[in-house]
């Protein structure tokens, strides 16, 4: 993202306000690589959160960055733990980094708020998915491998606010960040410039050979609607009792989702669907803000898995993808261990073959509001999750 203040500037104290929807929205129609857990929409998917949208500038002049911040009420409290998901949306290369931070502090302490939590954008660390597929090995980890690519901004930030006192939820060791409610490790395939011939030949040989297999077999891939996410989600809860793993979201969570940001901006969230024989064998929800594309969650059938519709899917998805003028395609977490014998391993290796990246983000960072009181009730909190 380029500079927000300007040259000059630097000397004048920011102010923090409300925005309207319609404010905000502006704000991020110029920056279409926002994450859609940004974007106003997505307040209303969390039903158990307040929500509210804010903004900063220099006296009455055009807005410096922006947030939506989610607040959630500590029981039995008035106080609410504040959380801007993958946000705020701000100007990350100011290395004066507290002309604009500490207003927005400032702001969510008069909120009520007795502490953060943030999502820096900048990325950390990146490696490519030929190198990582020759450093597989017993008890081997993503951040045991010298990475291809490491993010002087990611770094810099991150020491700025390690020296401000936030906390990295979930540490700054190689494990997955679990203490994150957003992904540490994703995974990216980079669309600009290249075709779609040449994201072809990105795939590896397995994953073009099922691609063409799903294809042979008849796989048709559709796009689904609200109705058909019933079908989506019982697929899903097949896949988490297959995989061992449990999201704990209900139906009315994808429908909600659904419905919000499809109202928000039409198509912003597609149901893909691998139908074969006259039945759905696997379904993917994709999200999309312009500039950037995700792939969110997938589910998939137990049967027939033969006929690759996943892969099917994937390849269907990042070809609509590029046909929006998406810079990234983002297929979201992946786990951090290269051992072949972990069972998490099997998704990494299934991204892998897509032949894009593996970045580590920055992650999630926390700091509680200054005042005995706060962060009294900070370590309650955080006590409260871990018995959760």
């Amino acid at each position: 993202m380029s500079a927000l203040l300007v040259t000059g500037d630097r000397d004048q104290d920011l102010n923090v306000r409300g925005l309207s929807v319609a404010e905000y929205r502006s704000f991020l129609a110029a920056r279409p690589g926002v994450s859609f857990l940004q974007h106003p929409s997505w307040a209303e998917v969390k039903d158990q959160w307040s929500a509210e949208r804010v903004g900063w500038h220099l006296g009455g002049g055009e807005l410096q960055g922006a947030a939506l911040v989610l607040y959630r009420q500590f029981p039995g409290t008035r106080k609410y733990f504040a959380y801007l998901p993958e946000g705020p949306v701000a100007d990350w290369a100011d290395p004066e980094i507290d002309r604009w931070l500490q207003p927005l502090l400032r702001h969510l302490r008069r909120a009520g708020a007795f502490a953060v939590r943030i999502g820096p954008s900048p990325a950390y660390r990146r490696w490519d998915a030929a190198l990582l597929k020759s450093a597989t090995g017993t008890g081997r980890r993503v951040g045991d491998v010298l990475a291809t690519e490491v993010d002087s901004l990611g770094s810099a930030v991150a020491e700025r606010l390690r020296a401000r006192g936030w906390r990295r939820c979930g540490g700054d060791g190689g494990g997955d960040g679990d203490a994150d409610a957003q992904p540490r490790y994703v995974f990216q395939v980079p669309l600009a410039g290249r075709t779609p011939e040449q994201l072809w030949s990105g795939l590896n040989q397995e994953w073009r050979r099922n691609v063409r297999t799903a294809q042979k077999a008849g796989v048709e891939v559709v796009t689904g609607n609200a109705s058909d996410l019933p079908e989506f989600y019982r697929l899903l809860r097949i896949t988490e009792e297959r995989d061992g793993f449990r999201l704990g979201r209900s139906l009315a969570y994808y429908e909600r989702q659904y419905a919000a940001l499809n109202a928000e901006c039409p198509g912003r969230m597609r149901l893909y669907l691998a139908v074969h024989g006259g039945e759905v064998l696997a379904a993917h929800t994709m999200i999309s803000t312009g500039g950037r594309v995700w792939y969110q969650t997938g589910a998939s059938a137990d049967h027939r898995r033969e006929v690759r519709p996943s892969n099917a899917l994937q390849w269907q998805m990042m070809l609509d993808a590029h046909a929006l003028g998406a810079q990234v395609y983002d297929m979201r977490g992946v786990p951090s261990t290269l051992d072949p014998h972990d069972r998490p391993f099997g998704l990494l290796r299934w991204k892998l073959g897509t032949g894009g990246q593996v970045v580590e983000t920055l992650g999630e960072w926390e700091t509680p509001m200054s005042g005995t009181a706060n962060h009294a009730l900070y370590r309650a909190f955080q006590a409260y999750l871990a018995r959760r």
